[in-house]
């Protein structure tokens, strides 16, 4: 089982809102065994996770976590779906 771990600088609403669009993407995608949690920033570093997602203000810190994508926007679909589609193939989790 893989794990994706979304994270925001402090509060959890954006955080959850970005989980829930890579849920919808992993749907998309027919991408099963992939857990996605989402947590504040501090957090993530008791947490370990195949793949930290994260806005580009918060994504060094998750750099030393492990592998991140990093958001310019947490909503553009687009852009996230991107991304990640690319972090999962480097991955080799599709």
């Amino acid at each position: 089982m893989y794990k994706i771990l979304v994270c925001c600088g402090s509060g959890l609403g954006s955080s959850f809102m970005i989980e829930m669009n890579i849920k919808k993407i992993l749907k998309e995608l027919n991408v099963e065994n992939v857990e996605v949690d989402h947590a504040d920033l501090s957090s993530a570093s008791g947490s370990n996770a195949d793949i930290y997602v994260g806005t580009r203000d918060i994504a060094a810190n998750l750099e030393a976590l492990g592998d991140t994508v990093s958001l310019n926007s947490m909503i553009d679909m687009n852009e996230l779906k991107e991304k990640l589609t690319a972090k999962l193939k480097e991955k080799e989790i599709i």
